[in-house]
């Protein structure tokens, strides 16, 4: 039986990938896209307007009614629209608007179908939703704490918007939470927002490709009911775990360019506050789902080179110091560059650098690099150090007693009020915010209080709330 399968967020990246791979199956899926009426979107969608597999919903995702059309006899939704970065560094307010408004729209719309029951649900997640993961707690998982880094309003809004689909009472629901994305535009995208991103740090990779495919195999008939209601991390798997200064390497040797020692100046990259980790268990989605092509990960970016326009095969003539003149200019913009904000915004300046004299005390690239050699990650394997979630995860959510609760609460500062229906529960934080959130959120998902500056809870937290505590440094 052909599935009806309405996707959000089609024209955008993730979203193009795994229309593609839909529309290649169309043999087997009718799909649904919902698109803003712009003259981009018109054009990328004109071939498939008259094309009888393919449904164009013009329309908003901030409008529940357009939203309502798209989940109107819908098997599947792919909810993977809404505000990314950069222009969700721009706009932070409007970014947290429209991303948690269309997820409370997409719920609402599926719970208002006579057969919402069997409706479901994907929701795209990010890994900006783990927050800063600095050295030693680079490796994590679902389950671990969900926050978002200080002034990162796209991280606050996916973490808002999660809650508001895994929380609504749809019965078939999963969160996907989906890391960088490779694909061959990231090697012509230059805005400000890349020097929030520490060399230091790491990242676990997922190919564009991988990310379309994921979505197009979660839509089979072969995928179990356990799948569902649960979270997992996306991945394109272990060869894809990068240090932000590898990646980098690799993306300037891509368009034959020296390495960042001879493009950048070491100050202009921030040493904290941002996101990224390597997974310890990205390769259980890859389990179910089968969408990992495997592509060697040098091979992988030697062939993104070869989709870019003729003229970017030019870049090795420009000398380093040509290059760099390019890329001073967005350190330097204002509001978003990080070295205006040693004499505009002192605290962001402190967000992202520690403090004044740390920021100072960066003389040279020693001083910004992993502290271990890229060309040996098999290292980093053996730094493992895992958060603590403060319950038993050998056991089943529905075998876990009131006490074993209390205690969980406890771990996170808080707790355990009482239960409501299923497994949803009422709770309260170290603030004493009375919420309501289910036993999947807050113990597989690693959710808590929404009404604490989710964003702060690193810097804010007290000691009562161990399940944060861990990320002080």
């Amino acid at each position: 039986m052909i599935k009806t399968v309405f996707l959000t967020g089609a024209t955008g990246n993730m979203g193009w990938a795994g229309f593609k791979e839909l529309y290649a199956r169309r043999d087997e899926f009718n799909i649904r896209i919902l698109a803003r009426k712009s003259k981009k979107n018109i054009k990328k969608l004109s071939p498939y307007m008259d094309d009888p597999s393919v449904t164009i919903i013009w329309g908003d995702l901030t409008v529940y009614e357009d939203v309502f059309k798209g989940v109107e006899g819908s098997d599947y939704v792919l909810h993977v629209g809404g505000m990314v970065s950069p222009a969700a560094d721009y706009y932070p307010q409007k970014t947290l608007k429209v991303n948690v408004l269309s997820a409370e729209n997409v719920a609402k719309a599926v719970l208002a179908q006579p057969n919402a029951d069997e409706i479901k649900v994907v929701y795209i997640g990010s890994v900006a939703q783990y927050g800063d993961r600095r050295l030693p707690f680079h490796w994590g998982r679902t389950g671990d704490p969900v926050l978002a880094s200080r002034y990162d309003m796209y991280s606050v809004s996916k973490c808002k918007a999660e809650k508001a689909i895994v929380d609504s009472g749809i019965r078939h629901w999963v969160s996907i939470r989906q890391t960088g994305i490779l694909y061959p535009g990231i090697l012509r995208v230059v805005n400000p927002t890349a020097f929030h991103v520490p060399v230091s740090g790491v990242l676990e990779w997922a190919t564009i490709e991988d990310s379309g495919r994921l979505l197009a195999n979660i839509c089979g008939d072969d995928v179990p009911d356990e799948f569902w209601n649960r979270f997992y991390n996306l991945s394109s798997g272990e060869q894809y775990r990068m240090t932000n200064y590898e990646f980098e390497k690799r993306m300037l040797s891509a368009l034959g360019l020296p390495g960042p020692e001879k493009i950048f100046e070491p100050q202009w990259f921030a040493t904290r506050n941002f996101h990224g980790m390597w997974y310890t268990d990205a390769d259980l989605l890859e389990s179910y789902l089968h969408f990992r092509a495997n592509i060697p990960v040098d091979e992988y970016f030697r062939n993104m080179k070869k989709s870019l326009p003729w003229f970017y095969s030019l870049a090795f003539l420009a000398p380093a110091f040509a290059v760099k003149m390019f890329m001073k200019p967005y350190a330097f913009e204002k509001g978003l560059g990080t070295q205006t904000w040693l004499r505009d915004d002192p605290d962001k300046l402190e967000a992202y650098y520690g403090s004044k004299q740390e920021y100072e005390s960066i003389r040279s690239w020693d001083d910004v690099r992993p502290p271990y050699l890229e060309k040996n990650l098999q290292k980093a394997g053996e730094q493992v150090r895992l958060l603590e979630h403060g319950w038993d995860e050998s056991k089943s959510l529905d075998s876990l007693s009131d006490e074993e609760l209390e205690a969980a609460a406890a771990f996170r500062g808080g707790h355990f009020i009482r239960r409501i229906e299923g497994s949803m529960c009422e709770w309260e934080c170290e603030k004493g915010h009375l919420f309501m959130a289910s036993l999947e959120y807050v113990l597989l998902g690693g959710g808590w209080c929404l009404d604490c500056n989710i964003d702060k809870w690193v810097v804010e937290t007290g000691p009562s709330n161990r399940f944060v505590s861990q990320l002080k440094h």
